[in-house]
C-alpha cells in the first residue's frame, strides 16, 4: 500500500473499520480475464478526502457495521469478507446493494449462488460480484511448472490458488449466462432497481484481495496471472524460526494474528516484544499443530511491516489436486 493509503488505516481504530478500510485499499491477488472490483470511483470514495470522512463516520457510529457484521467475527473468513463487502456496498456513497447471497434454481436443484448484486448510482445496470478472500502458501516443489497456481496453496491445504480460480472461471461468474438466473433477479429485485429483461446485460465483477506468502528463505516466483502490486508475506517451517528470529534487527516487535482479524495489521500498540510471541508459538508448536500467521514491526529504519505464516514441519499434510483441464 502507498503511504497515503497506510495513513488513512492508521487513522482507524475499531477492527471492523479497519478491516473494512482494508478491503477498499487492497489490491487483488491475481488479475484474470474477467472485470476486477469495484473502483474507488464507482464507490463515490475516489479521493482520499472522501474516503477519510466516511471512515472517520464510522469510527464514531460503528453500530450499522457492527450489526452487519458481528455475529460472523467467530465464524469463517470467507463469511465475515461478504459481509464486510455488502456493508460497503450498501453504505458507499455512490453504491446501492441490490442482494447478496442470491440462490439460483432450476426446479428443485441448486445451480449456485451470486456473492454480491448491486448497482451503481445513476446507472441501472445491474452488476454481480464475486468475492474471496485467499491467503495462499507458495511450494518450491509441487504440482506443475513453477509458476503453476497449483503451487499456491491454503495454509489447511484444502484448496489451491489453481482450483479457486478455476470455480470462479467455470462456474461462479458464469450464473449470469443462464435464464434462470435472470429470473431469480426480476423476482428479487423492485421495478425501480434494475427488471432487467432476458437480453438485457448484467456486468460481472471479481475481487480476490488477500496475501501470497513466498517460501523463507527461497526464491520463487510469483504465480500465474498474479496482480503486480499483490500483497507478499513470507512463511516457513517452524524448524526455521530462530534462523529468522535471528536475522532481524533486535527491538523488532510481532503480534499474534487471529481469525477473522487477517486483513488489516494491528495498529503499532499492539505489538509485542518478540520473545513474548516466541513463547507462544513454542507452545503452539511443542506438538503438531495448526500454521499461524503473525505479523513483525521493525521501526529501527523507519517502519517496516511483514506478515509470516509459521507452520509445522511436516506442513503440508496434503497438497490439493490441480483441477482438471476444461472438456
Amino acid at each position: 500500500m502507498s503511504e497515503d493509503d497506510a495513513a488513512l488505516l492508521a487513522r482507524c481504530h475499531h477492527p471492523l473499520v479497519r478491516d473494512l478500510a482494508w478491503i477498499v485499499l487492497a489490491p487483488d491477488l491475481i488479475a484474470t480475464p474477467w472485470p476486477g472490483r469495484p473502483s474507488r470511483a464507482d464507490l463515490g470514495l475516489e479521493d482520499n478526502d472522501h474516503l477519510g470522512t466516511w471512515l472517520d463516520e464510522l469510527e464514531s457510529t460503528p453500530q450499522g457495521l457492527e450489526r452487519r457484521v458481528g455475529d460472523t467475527v467467530d465464524g469463517r473468513m470467507g463469511h465475515y469478507h461478504e459481509r464486510l463487502w455488502q456493508f460497503l456496498l450498501d453504505t458507499a456513497p455512490g453504491t446501492r446493494l441490490l442482494a447478496s447471497n442470491l440462490r439460483i434454481h432450476q426446479g428443485k436443484r441448486t445451480l449456485g449462488e451470486l456473492d454480491l448484486l448491486y448497482r451503481r448510482r445513476n446507472d441501472p445496470t445491474p452488476v454481480h460480484l464475486e468475492v474471496a478472500i485467499k491467503f495462499y502458501l507458495g511450494l518450491p516443489e509441487g504440482p506443475g511448472p513453477v509458476r503453476d497456481q497449483a503451487r499456491w496453496i491454503g495454509p489447511g491445504g484444502a484448496d489451491s490458488l489453481a482450483t479457486k480460480r478455476s470455480h470462479l472461471d467455470r462456474h461462479q461468474l458464469r450464473l449470469t449466462d443462464r435464464a434462470e438466473t435472470r429470473l431469480t433477479i426480476r423476482q428479487h429485485t423492485q421495478p425501480r432497481d434494475i427488471g432487467p429483461t432476458q437480453d438485457a446485460t448484467i456486468r460481472r465483477q471479481l475481487a480476490i484481495p488477500g496475501v501470497l506468502f513466498y517460501p523463507w528463505p527461497l526464491f520463487m516466483p510469483a504465480p500465474y496471472e498474479a496482480a503486480p502490486d499483490h500483497l507478499r508475506g513470507h512463511w516457513l517451517h517452524w524448524r526455521d524460526w530462530r534462523r529468522l528470529r535471528d536475522s532481524l534487527h533486535r527491538d523488532t516487535r510481532a503480534a499474534w494474528l487471529t481469525k477473522p482479524h487477517w486483513l488489516a495489521l494491528p495498529r503499532d500498540e499492539a505489538f509485542l516484544p518478540l520473545r513474548q510471541v516466541e513463547a507462544r508459538l513454542a507452545q503452539h508448536f511443542s506438538h503438531p499443530a495448526a500454521p499461524l500467521q503473525i505479523a513483525l514491526l521493525d521501526s529501527s529504519a523507519g517502519r517496516r511491516l511483514r506478515r509470516l505464516f509459521v507452520v509445522d514441519d511436516a506442513w503440508p499434510l496434503r497438497i490439493p489436486l490441480p483441477p482438471s483441464a476444461p472438456a
